[in-house]
C-alpha cells in the first residue's frame, strides 16, 4: 500500500468555496482509499455543513482557520492575514502536519505565502509555477506561468530541471524532453535571454531538443516547455481563451442546422471525449517549484473534479519526494549552469 500523505486544503479559497473545494476533497479521500489524509482549512463551521451532504467520510479533518485571503487581496495585507485559511494550510508543512498544500484562492497569495513560510529549495533561485497544457501527443508541462514576469538565463535553466523532474514524477514519463521557447528554432534567434539560456541547456544533462515556437506546444514537439513566467502566462491565458472560442463555435456550427444537429448527435460521444482533454480540471493544479514545500495552485473556478486531481497531483509529488530530487539534481548540474 503507498505511504498515507496528508494535503492540507485551503477549503475558502476559490469562486465555489468551500461547496465544491469539500466536495473534491471527499471525492480525493474516497478515491485514495486510505492513502489520502485531507485536512480542510477554514472556517470550521462552514466546513461541518458542507460536509455534512457526504455523511461519514473516513481520512477528512477539519482545521479550523478564523479569516480569509480574498480573490482580489493585496500581497501587502499578507503578515496581517497569518491566521487565515490559506496561510495555515501552507503553514501545516513546516510543523510537519501535512505533505503538502492546495488552494484555488488568490495566487499571488498563494506564492507569496509559500515563499515566506517555506522559503526556497536550496540552490533555487526563482520558483516557478508549472502549467500542463493538453498536445496532440498528451501533456506538456509549461514553465513558468506568472511567477516571474523577468528572468536570467540560469532561471530558465533551473526552470527546465524542475519542470522536467516534476513531468518525469507526474505523468511517468522517463527523461522528458526540454524545449525553449523562441521566435525560431535555430539558436541564434531570441533576445539575448533565449541565446544564454539555450547554451547553458544545451552544455546540460537534460534532455533539450532545442527551440520551440508557440505553433510547437500543442503539437507535443517537446514534454517541457520553458519561457519566463510573462510570456508564459499569455501563453496559458491565450490557449484558456482558444478552447472556449472553439468549443463555441462548434457548438454553434452544430445548431445552425437540422441536417448539422444530426451530424452533432452522431459525433457528439467523440466530441465531449475530445473536450474532456482539453478542460483544466483533469490535471488539476499548477504547482509553485522550487519551494521548499509543495503547493499545488487550482484555477479560481476550479469544481470538485478539479480539487480533487489537485490533491492527487500533490501525494504524487510528495511520495516522490519530487524536492529532494530537485535539490540533488541542481546540486550535481551546478556545475553545467555556470560553466
Amino acid at each position: 500500500m503507498e505511504r498515507v500523505c496528508t494535503i492540507a486544503v485551503d477549503a475558502m479559497g476559490g469562486d465555489f468555496a468551500p461547496d465544491e473545494i469539500v466536495a473534491g476533497a471527499v471525492q480525493a479521500a474516497r478515491q485514495g482509499d486510505g492513502a489520502i489524509r485531507v485536512i480542510l482549512v477554514g472556517q470550521e463551521q462552514a466546513i461541518k455543513d458542507s460536509l455534512a451532504r457526504f455523511g461519514e467520510v473516513q481520512g477528512i479533518e477539519i482545521r479550523h482557520a478564523p479569516t480569509t485571503v480574498g480573490m482580489a487581496e493585496s500581497v501587502s495585507n499578507l503578515r496581517r492575514k497569518m491566521d487565515s485559511s490559506l496561510a495555515v494550510a501552507i503553514k501545516m508543512q513546516k510543523t510537519g502536519e501535512a505533505d503538502a498544500a492546495v488552494s484555488a484562492g488568490n495566487t499571488g497569495a498563494a506564492m507569496a505565502l509559500s515563499l515566506l513560510l517555506l522559503g526556497r529549495i536550496p540552490g533555487v533561485n526563482r520558483p516557478a509555477i508549472a502549467s500542463p497544457m493538453p498536445t496532440k501527443k498528451g501533456v506538456c508541462t509549461l514553465l513558468d506561468v506568472g511567477a516571474n514576469s523577468s528572468c536570467e538565463p540560469l532561471n530558465l535553466y533551473q526552470f527546465a530541471v524542475m519542470g522536467s523532474l516534476y513531468h518525469s514524477f507526474v505523468y511517468k514519463v522517463p527523461n522528458p524532453s526540454v524545449g525553449l521557447l523562441s521566435i525560431g528554432e535555430e539558436a541564434s534567434k531570441g533576445d539575448e535571454l533565449v541565446q544564454k539560456a539555450h547554451a547553458l541547456l544545451a552544455a546540460s544533462s537534460l534532455n533539450f531538443v532545442g527551440n520551440v515556437e508557440g505553433r510547437d506546444i500543442l503539437s507535443g514537439t517537446s514534454d517541457i516547455v520553458v519561457c519566463d513566467g510573462f510570456t508564459g502566462n499569455v501563453v496559458l491565458k491565450f490557449a484558456e481563451s482558444a478552447v472556449q472560442f472553439i468549443t463555441g463555435v462548434l457548438k454553434d456550427a452544430v445548431k445552425s442546422s437540422p441536417l448539422s444537429m444530426i451530424g452533432g448527435l452522431l459525433i457528439k460521444r467523440q466530441f465531449n471525449k475530445q473536450k474532456t482533454r482539453l478542460n483544466y480540471e483533469v490535471y488539476g493544479g499548477a504547482p509553485l517549484l522550487g519551494i521548499d514545500g509543495i503547493t499545488i495552485i487550482c484555477h479560481g473556478r476550479s469544481s470538485a473534479r478539479a480539487i480533487q486531481n489537485a490533491i492527487r497531483v500533490a501525494a504524487t509529488a510528495a511520495r516522490q519526494r519530487l524536492n529532494e530530487h530537485i535539490k540533488n539534481k541542481l546540486s550535481e548540474a551546478s556545475v553545467d549552469a555556470t560553466s
